[in-house]
């Protein structure tokens, strides 16, 4: 009898040194992953993205974070009206330029901040922040406001299925920011030296 539990319990202590190898990926052969289908991509919440670019002699960076639509009501829904939001998920979106910029009439110091928007309905505040290092808009803090500026948002766009910044490049020094999700895009317009 012992002999049968001695065997059983050997048995079980290799199966499950095997597993564990198996596990941590020791002695396994996989397959090359494949890349995310569209389908898989969107079923994540969101996924960090950059976007770069060159506007006159202005090199700009965006580091965001991009939900998906995932068939949900995004305005006024999952984005509320006239709150101020992170225009991303998770950390403030961040923006940085690394040149002097203008926009509208203030002139905007080289380096990085946080970009808010605050939806409404009808008209857009656009919001860039001193303080850039934050989680969703928790700390945000109006006093620390470089600028903030009203547009009208551009609606009944094609769909775009993930929250997208895109940097363009308008010449003569002129450029925007652009930001799409969902049927909508904003722009926020900016001049370099």
């Amino acid at each position: 009898m012992n002999k049968l539990i001695y065997t059983l319990a050997l048995g079980l202590l290799i199966a499950s040194c095997q597993n564990k190898k198996s596990e941590h990926g020791e002695h396994e052969h996989h397959q090359p992953e494949k890349a995310p289908t569209e389908q898989s991509d969107n079923s994540k919440k969101s996924i960090p993205q950059e976007a770069h670019g060159n506007v006159g002699n202005a090199h700009v960076s965006i580091n965001y974070h991009s939900p998906a639509v995932r068939g949900r009501v995004i305005w006024g829904g999952l984005v509320p009206y006239d709150e101020v939001w992170v225009t991303g998920a998770h950390s403030a979106t961040t923006i940085e330029f690394s040149k002097v910029i203008q926009i509208e009439e203030t002139t905007i110091p080289k380096g990085k901040y946080a970009f808010f928007t605050i939806p409404g309905q009808e008209r857009w505040t656009l919001i860039l922040n001193k303080n850039w290092e934050q989680h969703l808009a928790d700390d945000y803090d109006q006093a620390e406001d470089v600028i903030r500026i009203e547009v009208t948002p551009e609606t009944e766009m094609p769909l775009t299925e993930r929250l997208t910044y895109t940097i363009e490049d308008k010449g003569e020094g002129s450029g925007a920011i652009r930001m799409s999700w969902e049927k909508l895009s904003i722009s926020l317009p900016f001049k370099t030296d």
